[in-house]
């Protein structure tokens, strides 16, 4: 049975760390650029993360938020990003803060390509 298995995590013939490492390499590009375009799939598997890391660096205290996001996020510079410009944008909120805009499909395997950014 198939009960509450999501299938926008399972990325085919990628072992755990290599989707990790990729899930990653996405949080990070995406907070220093504020958007990205990939596929359907990968955003829908990151916007969960995108809102806890906001999460994190709103409702905990800087050494603690610094260091839970510099565990995930692979730059220094992406983590500046956050604390600074995108975290206290939205302060009172708790989830909402990304948009999935689709774009294209792309040729040759016909992937929805979308554009993921941030809503404010």
């Amino acid at each position: 049975m198939r009960h509450r298995v999501k299938k926008y995590k399972n990325f085919k013939k990628k072992d755990l760390d290599h989707r990790n490492a990729m899930l990653r390499n996405l949080l990070t590009s995406f907070f220093t650029h504020k958007a990205i375009t990939t596929t359907e799939k990968q955003a829908k598997a990151i916007v969960g993360e995108i809102d806890r890391l906001i999460n994190v660096a709103n409702t905990k205290d800087n050494g603690n938020a610094i260091r839970e996001i510099a565990s995930i996020l692979f730059t220094k510079q992406a983590g500046i990003e956050l604390m600074t410009n995108v975290a206290p944008q939205y302060k009172g909120l708790m989830s909402g803060f990304t948009r999935i805009t689709p774009i294209k499909y792309r040729d040759g395997d016909s992937a929805k390509v979308v554009k993921l950014e941030l809503v404010k």
